[in-house]
């Protein structure tokens, strides 16, 4: 099975199913919400319906009014919008590891998961962190799905800082409160940023004093 998806992926095909992967990237938040609010509807959304039909369930979850379970919905449509930058960003560092050095480790008696992290992490890991930062930054600035899907609640329980920020700025007109924590916010993704970014540089400094060892 493995073989015939990267087989799959090698052909004409790859093309249509990366347009596919990343096609959430590029929808206006606003479709996306709207979408995602069909889908997660507690009485008529997709999700709902099928559960009922597959498990026959009298009583099927309310994804956006209960406390409990609205982060987690927030959570699925940012995991959704955003799943393709990162497919793409992969399949193309994939694309650049040499195949023979998979046959050098299978005539070695390599396993795939020797093959992996022996060979392909370290050949990605460039990409790796480039991918953790940009969705680590974007996590921590989410605002579209929330502002679409719960308008921060049920009970507050989705209320994150960027459209914390944003009610205080046009909902209670307190500009210096939402300024504030909007530069809190900004300070806090700086600092993830920096950090990210040293060990990035800590591991490419480590390769090249390896590489002039060897």
């Amino acid at each position: 099975p493995r073989q015939g998806v990267a087989l799959l992926f090698r052909t004409r095909a790859s093309s249509f199913l990366r347009a596919c992967y990343y096609l959430p990237q590029i929808l206006p938040v606003g479709v996306a919400g709207i979408l995602w609010n069909w889908i997660l509807n507690s009485q008529t959304g997709a999700i709902n319906r099928i559960l009922a039909g597959l498990f026959g369930m009298d009583k099927t979850p309310d994804w956006l009014g209960d406390p409990d379970l609205a982060i987690y919905a927030v959570m699925l449509m940012l995991v959704w919008s955003q799943i393709g930058y990162p497919v793409v960003i992969f399949m193309s560092a994939l694309g650049r590891v040499d195949p023979e050095l998979y046959e050098a480790a299978s005539l070695d008696g390599a396993g795939w998961w020797r093959r992996f992290s022996a060979i392909t992490l370290p050949q990605i890991k460039p990409e790796i962190f480039v991918v953790v930062l940009t969705c680590t930054v974007a996590a921590l600035k989410v605002f579209g799905p929330v502002y679409m899907l719960t308008k921060g609640g049920p009970q507050s329980s989705t209320l994150v800082p960027s459209y914390y920020s944003y009610i205080n700025f046009f909902g209670k007109s307190q500009i210096g409160y939402g300024a504030a924590i909007a530069s809190v916010l900004a300070i806090v993704i700086a600092i993830v940023a920096s950090v990210i970014m040293v060990f990035q540089n800590r591991s490419a400094a480590r390769e090249r004093e390896g590489a002039l060892i060897v």
